[in-house]
């Protein structure tokens, strides 16, 4: 099982869910101390921005952050739920989710995993940068960007609620 969940959500999602592997997509600055039921070498650390487009003294989401976001869930054995978080759990975090719901489903449609993407996380407005990327990648030839814009911007929150994404 996948779930999603802000910074501040973090320790209570990952002990409620027996989470196993993690995922943090946040600020490289951030300290963000793998929990003591997680592994290290089971903690994806992924510093940068939540931006869309360059900005002088910020880091963008860049191509190997994707690429190493999908080496990790593709090496997961789903023995144990993964727990992909960032700050709010409402940019990054919900584009990490769709990526590896994309990545682990191949033949899934993309327009239906956004779809089921907004109903479990109605404040989800999914990263534009990481979300082109991963379809790039991925082969997905932009329906992925397209499914993620036709869901467009999520409902206005301070954070976003924790939720599961399934991945079938």
């Amino acid at each position: 099982m996948l779930y999603v969940c802000s910074l501040s959500r973090l320790t209570e999602t990952v002990s409620k869910v027996g989470a196993g592997h993690l995922v943090t997509l946040i600020n490289s600055e951030m300290d963000v101390p793998t929990p003591p039921q997680i592994s290290p070498d089971q903690h994806l650390f992924l510093g940068f921005n939540d931006i869309l487009a360059p900005i002088n003294g910020l880091t963008p989401p860049a191509e190997a952050h994707v690429d190493r976001l999908l080496a990790f869930v593709g090496n997961w054995d789903r023995t144990a739920p993964l727990v992909i978080h960032c700050w709010a759990g409402i940019s990054r975090s919900t584009a990490g989710a769709y990526i590896t719901a994309c990545a682990l489903n191949p033949e899934f449609n993309e327009r239906d995993l956004a779809q089921e993407l907004r109903k479990r996380a109605p404040s989800a407005t999914p990263n534009g940068r990481l979300v082109s990327m991963a379809d790039k990648l991925l082969g997905r030839e932009g329906r992925m960007i397209d499914a993620i814009r036709e869901i467009g911007r999520g409902a206005t929150a301070f954070e976003g609620t924790p939720f599961e994404m399934p991945l079938n």
